[in-house]
């Protein structure tokens, strides 16, 4: 029995992996081969924002509709069908050479985008047990690591041969592909293949489907998604300031050069790697030592030790680097100088990769933590709508983190801007604190078990 599961597992696993590094590499195409599409077709910076603006918009929608139907619709052809869109959105936007076709393309693009992760979280879910939903979960997540890491460099490979329309109608071909592949090996519950189903849930508790069924209204009225969803909001926009604006920060009130700015973006997101997978295994840990219960979560001590990194390490991130740091004597000047003589590096500069690293892991692992627990947390029947919430506050995060962000900083300074986020990350951080022990099992709960 074990092995029959092991097999599926391995092949279902492999299956999404691949097609969601497919996904996001297939979202970034156009960045990817934006210069030769610039040197064939006149596009201003005005366009090129049309152009991508409508596919962040379209999938912020589209993974929000896709967390519900993934409640109601078979996970398995939805992740299907949305890779094979993906693909056929490709194709078309090589044959184009106009900008409302690139960005009505692009839309669609978004639009299908939105249909990979939220069946994967379900798919995960029904597969695997819950002391090792974490661990895939968040290594599932590399796949966009894998993606974003290597896409620029196979993009740039292959366009020494090919010219971006080839290469665009390539990778939207491989997608088509691997679809019906998807569709094949991917199957949404050990049931569909004759074994017996994993049971979800609580460990302690009456055993039973009907328990575990609940109506939106109940799952909405459950104050632990709205904690979530507040916390996953402030995480991520938080990180979404760093990530978008640290390296502006650096150089332009810290004095630091653009490879120290550049430089500590490739240390978060390298820590960021890291974060993911160690959250997601670490928690796994507690998880299958202490199991889950209605009140408070295993993975709550891990989340709250990660979050208050966030805030330590932006805490320092905004006082020790100056324009003078590479003037200044400080205790890491001197714990870092036996690394500085071994990489040719300075201690000001591995201290600031440093800082990006410990950022990039701290805030990482709580962004993969929120979904894993919106996930699990949620009654059987109603887990992808409790992921495409909390998903959807995250996003609302994000935009924070754009527009009104960079206003504090026109008006006063990006230190002043990183301290109002500082702030709220640590209020943010306590709050969750105070609030570990309460009800987390979202929706109706059997009064036995409760």
């Amino acid at each position: 029995m074990a092995g029959g599961y092991g097999r599926y597992r391995a092949l279902i696993f492999t299956a999404m992996f691949v097609g969601y590094t497919l996904y996001y590499f297939n979202r970034k195409t156009f960045s990817f081969v934006m210069p030769a599409v610039m040197a064939e077709v006149p596009l201003g910076k005005d366009e090129l924002g049309l152009i991508t603006s409508s596919q962040s918009a379209a999938y912020a929608i589209s993974k929000f509709v896709s967390g519900v139907l993934s409640d109601r619709l078979s996970a398995r052809w939805l992740f299907s069908s949305g890779l094979l869109l993906v693909g056929l959105v490709n194709v078309l936007f090589s044959w184009s050479s106009s900008v409302a076709a690139f960005a009505g393309l692009w839309f669609l693009n978004g639009l299908a985008q939105g249909l990979g992760w939220p069946p994967c979280g379900k798919i995960l879910r029904k597969w695997f047990e819950p002391s090792q939903f974490g661990t895939w979960w968040a290594i599932l997540s590399t796949s966009m690591n894998l993606a974003g890491g290597l896409g620029p460099i196979v993009a740039a490979l292959v366009s020494l041969h090919y010219d971006w329309r080839m290469t665009l109608s390539f990778s939207g071909f491989i997608c088509v592909v691997v679809s019906f592949v998807c569709l094949v090996l991917i199957k949404n519950e050990p049931s569909d293949v004759g074994l017996p189903n994993i049971e979800q849930g609580p460990k302690k508790g009456k055993k039973g489907s009907s328990s575990e069924n609940s109506t939106l209204t109940e799952l909405l009225l459950s104050p632990y998604l709205w904690v979530l969803s507040t916390g996953y909001l402030v995480v991520f926009g938080v990180k979404t300031c760093c990530t978008d604006w640290g390296q502006l920060f650096l150089i332009q009130e810290r004095g630091q050069s653009m490879l120290v700015g550049s430089s500590y973006m490739s240390a978060l997101e390298i820590g960021g790697l890291v974060g993911s997978i160690a959250a997601g295994y670490l928690s796994d840990r507690a998880v299958a030592r202490v199991g889950l219960s209605n009140y408070g979560n295993p993975r709550h001590t891990l989340l709250l030790s990660m979050m208050a990194g966030m805030c330590v390490s932006m805490f320092l991130f905004r006082v020790t680097v100056t324009g003078n740091s590479p003037k200044e004597n400080h205790f890491w000047t001197v714990a870092l100088q036996p690394l500085a003589d071994l990489t040719g590096l300075k201690e000001h500069e591995l201290w600031i990769l440093t800082l990006g690293a410990v950022f990039g892991f701290s805030s990482y692992g709580p962004i993969a933590l929120f979904g894993v627990i919106a996930n699990e947390s949620a009654p059987a029947n109603l887990c992808g709508t409790s992921h495409a919430i909390v998903a959807l506050m995250a996003n609302v995060g994000g935009f924070l983190a754009g527009l009104p962000f960079s206003t504090i900083a026109k008006h006063y300074s990006w230190a002043t801007a990183f301290w109002v986020a500082e702030i709220t990350c640590t209020g943010s951080t306590v709050a969750f604190f105070l609030l570990r022990n309460i009800r987390t099992k979202m929706g109706r709960i059997p009064r036995k078990a409760d």
